[in-house]
């Protein structure tokens, strides 16, 4: 049975919409404003020098960061990107899924400990967390374009929304995951609440958090096709001018410089936070 369309959900989003933006225009083009402005800083720095010289940079900070390998892997990968003819939207690229794993990993972190302490709380949010992960990412673009208009915003907005989940579900079990016995060894010596957390609970739920900020950059970075489709510019561009084109060297260079870009960001993310995990004190 169809129902009638001034029945349909449609009917009642459309109008929410419009109430959105007559209502609430300024702060959405407060929002719009801040993710341009930082997108470019980061773009802007990005691409100031030339190639060589931002893969020198990467190369020298891995090596004294992280370890020899890291570097290796580094310069490999930003080497590609350049060979290929991408670089521009490699930084493009690199510079909306920083952005975005940023803002959902400050989004799910403090969530994800909150939810591990209160599982009412979790309870609650385990619902909404499987209709983020199983509503099509397009869905969320409709609104999003018809509030911020076409663009990297409704592009971030999107890649926060698929990566919030799995960053949230997995702090939550890591933080549930740490043994009772350390947070009592914590609190039997006096420790406050939040030396604990820092000092006790989290480098004990240090792997499993890895896993989630993993699984937060691959899926922003299997969003960036989806960017690209709303204007965002990037490496989701030049796969979807392949597709448009029929161009499969453009597609398969594109496609092969995001999984680059995808292990330079898990690789070195996870090398930095390893190594300062190590690190005494």
């Amino acid at each position: 049975m169809t129902l009638p369309s001034e029945f349909s959900p449609g009917a009642f989003l459309a109008p929410a919409i419009d109430w959105l933006n007559a209502n609430f225009h300024p702060f959405f083009a407060l929002i719009t404003r801040v993710i341009e402005a930082v997108l470019g800083a980061i773009e802007g720095a990005l691409l100031a020098l030339p190639p060589l010289g931002v893969i020198g940079l990467a190369v020298l900070a891995a090596l004294l960061a992280i370890h020899l390998r890291a570097a290796i892997l580094a310069g490999c990968c930003l080497g590609f990107c350049w060979l290929s003819g991408l670089w521009t939207g490699s930084m493009q690229t690199i510079a909306l899924v920083a952005v975005a794993v940023t803002i959902s990993v400050a989004i799910a972190f403090p969530l994800g400990i909150l939810a591990a302490r209160r599982p009412r709380l979790e309870a609650g949010l385990r619902p909404v967390l499987d209709i983020m992960q199983t509503v099509p990412p397009w869905v969320y673009l409709i609104p999003a374009v018809m509030i911020f208009s076409l663009g990297r915003v409704p592009a971030i907005i999107a890649t926060i929304v698929y990566g919030v989940p799995p960053m949230l579900r997995l702090t939550t079990l890591a933080f549930r995951g740490v043994p009772r016995d350390l947070k009592e060894l914590g609190q039997a010596i006096g420790a406050k609440p939040g030396t604990i957390l820092w000092k006790i609970e989290l480098p004990a739920a240090r792997p499993t958090l890895l896993v989630g900020l993993n699984q937060c950059i691959l899926l922003s970075l299997a969003m960036v096709v989806l960017a690209g489709l709303v204007g965002a510019g990037g490496l989701g561009a030049e796969v979807t001018r392949g597709l448009t084109r029929m161009e499969m060297g453009l597609g398969l260079r594109a496609g092969l410089a995001i999984v680059a870009v995808a292990l330079l960001m898990d690789r070195l993310s996870r090398g930095a936070i390893e190594r300062g995990g190590r690190r005494p004190g």
